[in-house]
């Protein structure tokens, strides 16, 4: 690309959305977890630009992708509507189409999508470091002390917007983080839902291991059977997708540590369960602590789904959104 810009001073921009394409074809397709591997980009649409003014370069991208998989049980996509130059990696959105099976579902939410959240973090620096250059004239042909010194200081930088979740994350790093939870910096979550049945048949569905199985639609490892002495109890979940140890269990309130089987080990999130019964409908409120910091949408989705959405399709305990 030619540059006919003297001293770097007015605005050029250049189309980077073919470069884009390839990108991530070379980088997310192969992404793969217990059995599960990205093999396409099926589409990428939007706008995908480097520019640069007095100097300054920065990218600007507004992006929507389409990624296929497979599997030996499903094939399917993954899509990520917002692919944005000002997005943070945490803030990446990530859906599946209805028809996942759930160990597949699992999967994804707990060891693919972490791993595609990564590597599109590094999508804008790469951006920049590949095309910078090309929309400005060298040092060299540059005699303007101002552009100059921009060139210096900011090239190489994508744009990023001021967020109060970074104040928000400061005061989260602050804290003393629990025994349970040493593994990263973490947040909390509220969680609450209501159902058509008592607290001693939401009691019952959380631990028993009949239920269980019939709500995970998978085998239970771990779990003795309905009316032992729960108190310790370790289970695994999903296929081993999902560890667990019980705390307290009683109808009223369970205690469960609760952690995704590809997180450090030794860090769970600390979930009490209340079941609080009302005359023809019982609330229940979960309470996550010690959610890693950048995991709260897998999180929040997988508890939601897994467990309460599962409990009324399964036990027709309520009307499903």
């Amino acid at each position: 690309m030619v540059v006919q810009n003297p001293n770097n001073w007015h605005w050029v921009d250049k189309n980077c959305l073919p470069w884009a394409q390839e990108y991530f074809t070379t980088h997310l397709t192969n992404v793969s977890s217990s059995g599960v591997v990205v093999d396409a980009v099926k589409s990428l649409t939007g706008d995908c630009e480097v520019c640069q003014r007095k100097g300054k370069v920065i990218s600007l991208y507004d992006l929507a992708l389409t990624l296929t998989y497979k599997s030996d049980d499903h094939n399917g996509e993954i899509t990520v509507p917002e692919i944005m130059y000002d997005t943070e990696p945490q803030e990446y959105q990530f859906s599946l189409d209805a028809r996942v099976p759930e160990n597949i579902r699992v999967i994804i939410r707990a060891e693919i999508v972490p791993k595609l959240r990564q590597l599109l973090s590094q999508f804008g620096k790469d951006l920049i470091q590949t095309h910078g250059r090309d929309i400005q004239v060298g040092l060299d042909q540059v005699e303007s002390t101002l552009t100059k010194e921009n060139a210096n200081l900011d090239f190489m930088k994508p744009v990023i917007k001021e967020k109060t979740l970074f104040n928000t994350t400061k005061k989260e790093e602050s804290k003393a983080l629990p025994k349970y939870a040493q593994g990263y910096n973490i947040t909390s979550l509220h969680i609450k839902d209501e159902f058509n049945t008592t607290a001693e048949q939401l009691f019952q569905t959380l631990l028993d291991p009949q239920r269980v199985m019939a709500w995970t639609r998978a085998p239970v490892e771990g779990l003795p059977s309905w009316g032992a002495n729960l108190k310790n109890c370790e289970f695994r979940l999903f296929g081993g997708g999902v560890e667990c140890k019980v705390l307290e269990a009683n109808v009223e309130k369970s205690v469960i540590y609760w952690r995704l089987a590809n997180w450090k080990a030794g860090h769970y999130v600390k979930i009490t369960f209340t079941f609080k019964q009302g005359e023809s409908q019982t609330d229940v409120e979960a309470d996550l602590d010690g959610v890693p910091i950048g995991e709260e949408e897998t999180v929040e989705a997988q508890f939601k789904e897994r467990y309460f959405h599962s409990w009324k399709v399964v036990f027709g305990f309520g009307a499903v959104l």
